[in-house]
């Protein structure tokens, strides 16, 4: 950036540096300008790749987290669905990318409003020309446009992952991939527009560096409308106020996605920052882990004082807690807030799991509990914490994170009571009872042999 920056001012001097020299020496001096527009083409070629390639290499983070989630929901459910779980983690992102393709990215980022500032209509995957009619791929001075519509799909991906682990063990799979086609392709662009896309959000003051709110409670909120159309599961809650947990498949498993997703969320903020940028990239790495493991300990420790025991679920979602809290203003933050947030984020997620089991509303992983509560938090926390903070600040905050809750879940809760009405969005009793895998799937995900 120094670099830049110099041959920059080096080049603005040198058409006034020539006309006070000697007729002499005006074609050394004239090389010398020629020399300097070189070097400058070099560097800004050189931090176009280097921007370009961390970009890429985030997007791959973030595509790594769809593995995580896999997971994280195989390994919190029960072993006759893991198959089913699987089967929506495979094609959640083939569908979700292939939605914001062909519809979500033009409506995210429009280069015309039809409405201002609340709906407009973009490029989608025809980038703009220059004006020979040649292609441009330059879509800022940071990364090309390819890898612009990459790493956001990722994003939108992701968003539609959250929901499958809420309403899992009874949901029909072709409900939900519908579902699915439906909010990435419409509702998820059109809440991102409004702050990403340059919307009324944005020009408010609205602030969500990289989708607490945009993501995680858009997401989160779409997953409580779907588990409360659904119910919940058979046997879940008995006539006494008693709660049943079902055993999940996989400890291990569900501890290793919980760490791929935090390996993925080096990507999902610090590809946030929209370039290679040392110092800004770096804050937000550890502005991010500091949260995780913040969230981790409060988790554990609110979880004990609640249950009575050293819960490892609790201190699992308590490190997705603390990373969705941080995901607002990792750029904002010192270290000693992204703790500060982290550890209330952790003692968060333990009492939104409380709270929705005492409203009789079954989330098989605790997705709402992580990333809608804590979504909705750390999207708060702007105007609390950092560089941001102040009362104006958390207006703009409080009236986002009421806006894009209300058409998240307005829009969730339509779609869901719809296919509802059409055809059923839950499987029969029998079905639950005896497992998703071998009534959808025809084979089982856990399969022991021995040998006669």
């Amino acid at each position: 950036m120094i670099t830049i920056t110099a041959a920059d001012s080096l080049l603005a001097l040198a058409p006034s540096a020539i006309e006070t020299l000697a007729p002499s020496t005006v074609a050394e001096s004239a090389s010398a300008a020629e020399a300097l527009t070189a070097l400058k083409t070099q560097v800004d070629s050189n931090a176009l790749t280097a921007n370009n390639v961390w970009m890429m290499l985030a997007t791959a983070l973030v595509f790594i987290m769809h593995l995580g989630f896999a997971g994280v929901e195989a390994g919190f459910t029960q072993a006759k669905n893991t198959v089913n779980i699987l089967f929506k983690n495979t094609l959640t992102p083939a569908i979700g990318l292939l939605s914001y393709a062909i519809v979500g990215f033009m409506i995210m980022y429009p280069s015309e409003w039809i409405f201002d500032g609340i709906f407009g209509i973009g490029f989608g995957l025809t980038p703009p020309v220059d004006a020979e009619g040649a292609l441009n791929l330059g879509y800022n001075t940071g990364y090309t446009y390819w890898t612009d519509f990459l790493f956001q799909g990722m994003f939108a991906a992701t968003t539609a992952t959250i929901v499958s682990g809420a309403v899992a063990e009874r949901i029909k799979i072709s409900s939900y991939l519908i579902f699915t086609a439906i909010y990435v392709s419409f509702i998820y662009p059109l809440i991102g527009s409004w702050h990403w896309g340059g919307g009324f959000l944005a020009e408010l003051g609205f602030y969500d560096f990289a989708g607490s709110t945009l993501v995680h409670s858009v997401g989160g909120w779409a997953a409580l409308a779907g588990i409360i159309i659904l119910g919940p599961r058979i046997g879940k809650y008995g006539k006494n106020g008693e709660i049943n947990d079902f055993p999940g498949s996989s400890v291990p498993l569900a501890v290793i996605g919980v760490f791929l997703l935090w390996l993925g969320w080096f990507g999902f903020n610090g590809g946030s920052v929209l370039s290679a940028d040392p110092a800004t990239t770096s804050l937000v790495l550890v502005t991010t882990s500091l949260a995780a493991c913040a969230g981790a300990v409060s988790g554990i420790l609110t979880a004990n004082f609640v249950f009575k025991r050293l819960d490892l679920g609790m201190g699992l979602n308590g490190i997705l807690a603390g990373l969705v809290g941080i995901t607002a203003g990792a750029d904002l933050m010192s270290p000693l807030e992204a703790i500060i947030i982290g550890l209330i984020s952790g003692a968060l997620v333990v009492m939104a799991a409380v709270a929705l089991d005492r409203l009789k509303l079954d989330d098989c992983v605790g997705a709402v509990a992580v990333h809608l509560a804590c979504g909705i938090f750390g999207t708060l926390a702007v105007g609390m914490f950092g560089a941001k903070a102040g009362l104006e600040q958390f207006q703009h905050q409080l009236v986002g994170v009421a806006v894009a809750g209300a058409v998240a879940f307005g829009s969730s809760f339509t779609i869901f009571k719809v296919l509802d009405l059409i055809w059923g969005i839950r499987v029969s009793a029998e079905h639950e009872k005896a497992g998703m895998d071998s009534h959808e799937h025809g084979i089982r995900g856990y399969t022991i042999v021995y040998d006669e």
